[in-house]
């Protein structure tokens, strides 16, 4: 099978092959799980030409009967050879009512090296932090990053790129379609409409579709704006929908299981304080929020550029949060086994006589972790201003941070 391989995930997983420990890929629909799975069973098979791998998919019509523990097992009985090296692939896993009961069956007998895919969190972590806790481990999969957008697509790193990407997004597919007319609009509506149906309203239960069709326009709309009680409440009454700000909260949760948005939660800078009320929310993909909401560059580019950055700190590893500390706050305050890094999103940078009034909220920090001004544009101050570390978007994504 022809595919672009993405290293950044495969060769994390590869240390982890032939270990009895269940592999789990894990991220939102169509970000390429599925393509992952193929680059990692053509590698066993370079190495093992005997082994014997199964592939199971529950998108593809010949697995839609297998919708149980029981049927899995009943299916595996006559593919598992004693006589090799037996490879279980399954993808879109969480289609398999009671699956994690067969995993643990499997891994207890040691039957088979096993790796799936899913997109759904609660089912996911919910079921096999009961079934199989210490027995697997999970590689949470993107759409691609501004890198591997550049790769899929074979463009040059230049600011033309830079606003492709901030238009249509890094769902891998759209390499065959092309960034072109509406077509990759066309595929990314269909794709929404999907993820909607499939892993948030049939998953979650969710009743009142059209509620949760504009609380998704309204993320849209308010990406980097605090997400709290009163305008959940405010925006209920704008509907005139009498809801519960509860059963919005169940909504965002159910959203955020499907890996379409990530919740980022406000944090004490300098302390251990999580704040339980007003968080941000980000799109996983820019171009399905751009197909939400309509593409307008220069009215959304600030809101572009922090879903951007957030993304490319998650690629990397960071746990992120909204900084705060007294009255000011942080776009984002990132944590990877301890090391931090601060970083403020503007679009713009500044002369030297207002450098202190943009940067007065990094400047208030007072620690010894970097700390990073993204903007749209080169430095007009240099490089560092008092410490702190200056870059456009175009450069800070293409850095491993």
């Amino acid at each position: 099978m022809k595919y672009i391989e993405r290293p950044h995930y495969t060769e994390k997983i590869k240390p982890f092959i032939d270990k009895q420990i269940i592999k789990v890929l894990t991220g939102q629909r169509r970000v390429g799980k599925s393509y992952l799975l193929y680059q990692l069973m053509d590698f066993i098979k370079a190495g093992n030409p005997q082994a014997n791998i199964i592939f199971i998919s529950r998108e593809l019509e010949e697995f839609a009967y297998l919708k149980s523990d029981e049927e899995l097992m009943d299916y595996l009985k006559d593919k598992l050879d004693p006589a090799r090296s037996n490879y279980l692939f399954i993808d879109e896993v969480q289609e398999i009512e009671s699956f994690q009961k067969a995993f643990c069956s499997l891994h207890a007998e040691n039957q088979c090296d096993i790796y799936c895919t899913g997109s759904n969190a609660k089912i996911l972590s919910g079921d096999l932090a009961t079934y199989l806790a210490g027995r697997y481990i999970e590689f949470n999969i993107h759409s691609l990053s501004f890198n591997e957008f550049l790769l899929f697509h074979q463009l040059d790193n230049d600011f033309d790129s830079l606003m492709k990407y901030l238009t249509y997004g890094g769902m891998p597919y759209l390499s065959n379609i092309g960034l072109h007319d509406n077509l990759p609009f066309e595929y990314l509506r269909n794709v929404y409409s999907t993820i909607l149906l499939k892993d948030v309203v049939a998953r979650a239960g969710i009743r009142n579709v059209t509620f949760l069709e504009n609380l998704v326009v309204y993320l849209a709309d308010n990406i980097g704006n605090l997400f709290s009680a009163a305008n959940i409440s405010k925006f209920l009454k704008s509907q005139r929908i009498a809801l519960s700000p509860q059963l919005t909260i169940n909504y965002l949760k159910a959203l955020t299981n499907a890996y379409f948005i990530h919740k980022v939660p406000r944090a004490e800078i300098g302390g251990l304080k999580i704040f339980e009320i007003g968080e941000k929310y980000y799109f996983e993909d820019i171009g399905l929020r751009n197909t939400i909401r309509g593409i307008n560059i220069k009215a959304d580019i600030h809101k572009l550029m922090e879903n951007a950055v957030l993304l490319h700190l998650i690629a990397c590893g960071y746990r992120v949060y909204v900084g705060k500390t007294n009255n000011h706050e942080i776009d984002f305050m990132a944590d990877k086994n301890g090391k931090k890094i601060y970083i403020q999103v503007t679009l713009q940078w500044v002369e030297q006589e207002t450098a202190e009034r943009e940067f007065g909220n990094l400047l208030a920090i007072d620690d010894n972790f970097p700390k990073y001004v993204v903007t749209l544009n080169d430095p007009i101050i240099g490089n560092v201003y008092r410490g702190i570390i200056q870059y456009n978007l175009l450069d800070f994504l293409l850095t491993d941070m």
